[in-house]
C-alpha cells in the first residue's frame, strides 16, 4: 500500500523547482530531475511523471504553488482507486 504522505512529499520536492503559477504540465517538465521519466514510487504505487500525465485529467490549471498542484494529483489518484 502506498504511502500518500511520502509520496506528497517526493511531488512537491520534484515538482517546487517550476515557475509559479503553472498553467499547463509542461511547465512542470523542466523542473523534473528526470524530466518525464522521474519517478514517484512508494509501496505497491510507481508511477513516472509521464505516466501521471496521461493517467490524470486536465487538471485546474493555473496552480499557484506546489502544494496545490500535489494535491490535486493526490486526489485525481484516489478517484481513480490508484492510491
Amino acid at each position: 500500500m502506498a504511502d500518500e504522505a511520502e509520496l506528497r512529499e517526493q511531488m512537491i520536492e520534484a515538482f517546487e523547482g517550476a515557475d509559479y503559477p503553472i498553467s499547463s504540465p509542461m511547465d512542470l517538465v523542466p523542473a523534473l530531475p528526470d524530466g518525464p521519466s522521474t519517478s514517484f514510487e512508494s509501496g505497491d504505487f510507481s508511477m513516472t511523471a509521464m505516466e501521471l500525465n496521461t493517467k490524470l485529467g486536465g487538471g485546474d490549471f493555473p496552480y499557484d504553488s506546489p502544494e496545490a498542484f500535489v494535491d490535486d494529483v493526490l486526489e485525481q489518484l484516489k478517484d481513480q482507486d490508484q492510491l
